[in-house]
């Protein structure tokens, strides 16, 4: 090895410890804030209570994040990594395209469940500044809609599915799934009736909504 390709690794091996500081030290961040919104609120966590809980000092935080909103979008961008993940992990799964379907949408509904449970007091931004949680939360619907994408094109050339229009559907589910978010977190979707029997209600809708059998 010639003292230039020395060199080069060199640098390429700080270049990796660097950068996996700096995302050690963000991600520590993140989840110091998560924990104070969780437990005071957002609007009662300051900047400087986040330095001092995170031990980093007010100039580091100020060098990740601009203001409290920036790491607030941070908190909950992380948070929608972690739901991505686990429908990704029900997509990966071998099932039927629309046993899959209902599992995709289960899914997310009890990932976005825990995500408000296990945040406490974020709940309240969380549901009152929607608008700003939907502006974040655009690269996770975007993943989204390539998982029901391929589950219901999976669908189609399987003969199981009949659909006209493939975006079109891709979009009504997304949106009734995001319609049912909040009364699904809340327990008011078919309050009373076993968890089992919800569920089977929602694959049976699927069921006669895409089924070759009752579109022909």
């Amino acid at each position: 090895m010639t003292e230039m390709s020395y060199l080069c690794r060199g640098i390429h091996l700080i270049y990796i410890h660097t950068y996996m500081a700096v995302e050690k030290t963000r991600n520590k961040l993140i989840e110091v804030a998560r924990t104070l919104f969780a437990k005071q609120g957002i609007d009662e966590t300051t900047m400087n209570d986040i330095a001092l809980a995170s031990g980093k000092g007010r100039r580091t935080l100020y060098t990740y994040f601009k203001s409290k909103e920036d790491i607030y979008d941070a908190v909950v961008q992380d948070e929608l990594e972690l739901m991505a993940q686990k429908m990704a992990e029900v997509a990966q799964q071998e099932m039927d395209p629309e046993d899959k379907l209902v599992a995709l949408i289960y899914a997310h509904l009890t990932a976005i469940k825990e995500v408000v449970q296990r945040n406490g007091n974020i709940r309240a931004e969380f549901f009152r500044d929607i608008w700003r949680v939907s502006l974040i939360r655009q690269r996770f619907d975007r993943n989204e809609k390539i998982l029901l994408t391929n589950v219901l094109s999976e669908g189609v050339k399987k003969g199981q599915f009949e659909i006209d229009d493939l975006s079109l559907m891709v979009d009504i589910i997304r949106y009734a799934v995001r319609g049912m978010e909040v009364p699904f977190i809340y327990g008011r979707i078919a309050d009373g009736m076993p968890k089992g029997m919800i569920r089977g209600v929602v694959h049976k809708i699927i069921h006669r909504s895409l089924s070759k059998k009752y579109n022909t």
